[in-house]
């Protein structure tokens, strides 16, 4: 496996890493401001670049490069695989399309003979994302990882690249090939609960309307206190886990808006019925420690060169703020610098749960890990 970086800033791209067979590269993720990556001129570099390669990428919330958030506005990473192969397929979809099924047929379109991995990308604004993974879990139990492309903290529009030059309402999946390639994921919060653990008494789908009976937009402003008036962006400090059974793993649910008239919240992922629930809050050197757990677990010891796929939430680095690039760090050292890091932040996060890797989740808040190598 061989890694070339480039970057783009002020109106020119530089190349790190450089090797001369530039048609050889399967592979090249690319991650990058709203404003900058929807520029089609990018995505035309690069496939004059890399002729041959599987080229897929999203708007960001930050752009990881190596043990840090880069300060670029674009991030690609160009891989040339050896003995394995990549095959990118990708679906549009239009307002009130069936994600669930569009994800389904998407994944059904992967010959599984020697597929190892699938690692996703979508919209980040414009479908509920429980529902595309529901999607894939129903087509295939190949494991999968991925993200919710970003838009800064504005959310106004996100944009996914699929072998084409930049679309909202996208949804692309990469499929990893190969009896040598090997792929381990990981994932992890770090967040503290707090307060009462609640039933979820009303909801649908991503919206929440009461727990325990109570109005849940009046229950969370009396436990965020002053925090409360800045809704709903103070909302990112304070996500709620929620589990269906007590030895169930928690999944971390984001607030991405209120609505006053109703007294719902509208959440980042599905907020089922009947499901646990309790809030939770930032303690920063446990998230940073939770970064360096989920690469722990990702982590499959070797002496070559390997890729590292991070998607990291929007909320913790807003949280963390200008400690941010020590969960990039914690990561790095876990790792070790055969791995090539590259990312980005993300309004959702998909990875499996450690001892369910068949069935991906979407998560909120959380850091979530690939690792990919060739023996």
């Amino acid at each position: 496996m061989q890694i070339e970086t480039a970057t783009y800033s002020d109106g020119n791209w530089e190349i790190q890493n450089s090797f001369n067979a530039t048609d050889s590269v399967n592979l090249v993720t690319i991650f990058g401001d709203r404003e900058v990556f929807k520029d089609p001129k990018h995505y035309e570099y690069l496939r004059e670049r890399y002729p041959n390669a599987a080229i897929a990428g999203c708007s960001s919330a930050g752009n990881v490069l190596g043990e840090e958030i880069s300060q670029h506005s674009l991030v690609a990473t160009a891989v040339s695989f050896e003995h394995s192969e990549v095959v990118l397929h990708s679906v549009s979809f239009n307002d009130g399309d069936d994600i669930q099924k569009s994800s389904q047929e998407l994944a059904g379109k992967f010959d599984e003979t020697g597929l190892k991995h699938l690692f996703i990308l979508s919209d980040g604004l414009n479908l509920n994302g429980s529902e595309m993974v529901k999607g894939f879990n129903k087509a295939t139990q190949i494991t999968k990882t991925g993200g919710l492309a970003g838009d800064g903290a504005n959310f106004e529009e996100t944009y996914v690249i699929a072998n084409d030059i930049p679309k909202e309402r996208v949804i692309v999946a990469l499929g990893f090939y190969g009896d040598n390639l090997h792929v381990g994921s990981g994932c992890y919060g770090g967040w503290s609960e707090f307060g009462t653990l609640r039933s979820i008494t009303k909801s649908k789908a991503n919206v929440l309307y009461e727990l325990d009976g109570e109005p849940a937009l009046d229950l969370y402003k009396r436990y965020l206190g002053e925090y409360a008036a800045d809704l709903p962006n103070s909302g990112l400090r304070f996500p709620l886990s929620i589990k269906e059974k007590e030895d169930d793993p928690e999944v971390i649910r984001t607030l991405l808006g209120i609505d006053e008239e109703t007294k719902s919240i509208t959440f980042a992922g599905d907020v089922p019925e009947g499901f646990s629930a309790r809030l939770m809050k930032p303690n920063i050197d446990l998230l940073i420690e939770g970064a360096g757990q989920a690469a722990h677990i990702a982590n499959m010891k070797n002496a070559k060169p390997a890729l590292g796929l991070v998607v990291s939430c929007v909320g913790r680095k807003i949280v963390m703020s200008e400690l941010v690039d020590e969960e990039i760090e914690a990561v790095g050292e876990e790792l070790g610098s055969d791995v090539q890091l590259t990312g980005f932040y993300s309004y959702g996060e998909i990875a499996p749960f450690e001892d369910d890797i068949q069935s991906c989740q979407l998560h909120n808040q959380t850091m979530t890990i690939t690792v990919i190598y060739e023996d």
